[in-house]
């Protein structure tokens, strides 16, 4: 079974950085795409950034956040700087995807979800 654990989430100010970390366990990380969600009250989940043979991003964070991964210890990590207040959000990571992978950003096409960690950046 797959399982997936986001930890790494706290309270920064705005210009302030953290990293996320997403453990994945019951698959490997390296031949599928692993991706990070955010999610506000209110609003549809968003997707971030996701690593397959490279990254991508949505526009939103291009220049400011970076995926990577540690193969040996199957995890996935978000390392975020320049952090805004409209940053602050729930913060997922997805596996088990399935579909075109243009639409990676869906989270209607991934299976497999995190139980999310918090972000909250003040002003």
């Amino acid at each position: 079974q797959v399982q997936l654990v986001e930890s790494g989430g706290d309270s920064v100010q705005a210009g302030g950085s953290l990293r996320l970390s997403c453990a994945v366990s019951g698959a490997i990380i390296t031949g599928n795409v692993i991706a990070w969600f955010r999610q506000v009250p209110g609003k549809e989940r968003e997707g971030v950034a996701n690593l397959l043979f490279s990254a991508a991003y949505a526009d939103l964070v291009k220049g400011r956040f970076t995926v990577s991964r540690d193969v040996p210890n199957n995890t996935v990590y978000l390392q975020m700087n320049n952090l805004k207040p409209e940053d602050t959000a729930m913060y997922y990571c997805a596996a088990g995807f399935n579909g075109f992978y243009r639409y990676w950003y869906s989270p209607d096409n991934y299976k497999y979800w995190g139980p999310g960690t918090q972000v909250t950046v003040s002003a």
